[in-house]
């Protein structure tokens, strides 16, 4: 199928960006890699009157650290954060997650941020941003707002950002610990997670982030000694997990029961 037919604008600036999402509101979508918005496009699940350009605005190109986070712009690559210099070790999970993420040519279009503000409940980077408790910027023709992620990303495909707003930048906080692991059951190598598992380990507490299970990554924060098995498929049926042509809710439970467990003690057994 062919997309509807729609305007197309590229943004020179992040304020004439926040200017045309004030001019249409919902009929606009913003395009920075568009590995998911081209797809939804051709298939007429999206119909936008405008379609907004933010690749090339040299202020959303740049990862940065700010005051203990690393800030990684709208208009950076999966791949370009994979190469940054600094990720395994300011953000060791991190650098644990994105080779999961798609394949090699996805990850030379697609953006972090993208990732985020499409919100997959299965996805990679949103489950990352999650778990290290990172956070959302976003702009509009009003200001600049920043939400925990735990608040942006509401449900499937569901998040906090407001018609008028843009995304301009994600913050995960730099790690003090490196004891981190990460693992994800998938049909293949690049597909989305059926179950994806994240934890970082710091003295005896350990945080759990799970993607796959309901409609947006969870979190749970667990202490070493505890019966990590009951912990956990408590977890699994407090989640319950979903059914789609992928996996059924009983699967995704059983994956996190027998999977959970093993990236925790990865985690705590991890050298510093």
């Amino acid at each position: 199928m062919k997309p509807h037919p729609f305007d197309y604008v590229r943004a020179d600036t992040v304020d004439e960006a926040t200017e045309i999402l004030a001019q249409h509101g919902d009929d606009a979508r913003v395009l920075a890699g568009g590995q998911s918005l081209l797809a939804m496009l051709n298939l007429r699940l999206l119909e936008p009157a405008v379609l907004i350009d933010i690749a090339r605005i040299s202020e959303l190109s740049e990862i940065r650290e700010v005051g203990g986070k690393v800030e990684v712009g709208a208009a950076v690559t999966q791949n370009r954060l994979l190469a940054w210099p600094g990720l395994k070790t300011k953000l060791p999970l991190v650098a644990a997650a994105m080779p999961f993420v798609g394949h090699f040519q996805t990850r030379n279009k697609g953006t972090v941020c993208g990732s985020i503000a499409h919100a997959d409940p299965s996805s990679e980077i949103p489950l990352s941003l999650a778990t290290l408790q990172g956070e959302v910027v976003l702009r509009s023709r009003g200001g600049t707002r920043v939400l925990p992620a735990s608040e942006f990303q509401r449900g499937m495909l569901m998040t906090a950002r407001r018609p008028d707003e843009l995304v301009t930048a994600v913050r995960f906080p730099i790690q003090a610990s490196r004891r981190v692991a990460f693992r994800e059951v998938a049909r293949r190598h690049g597909d989305f997670a059926i179950v994806a598992i994240a934890a970082v380990a710091n003295g005896n507490q350990v945080r759990l982030g799970v993607s796959g299970m309901a409609g947006r990554p969870a979190t749970r924060d667990f202490t070493a000694g505890i019966d990590l098995r009951d912990a956990i498929n408590a977890l699994a049926w407090e989640l319950e997990g979903y059914e789609d042509m992928h996996a059924t809710s009983h699967m995704r439970r059983d994956i996190l029961r027998r999977v959970g467990p093993i990236v925790i003690e990865e985690a705590l057994q991890c050298a510093e």
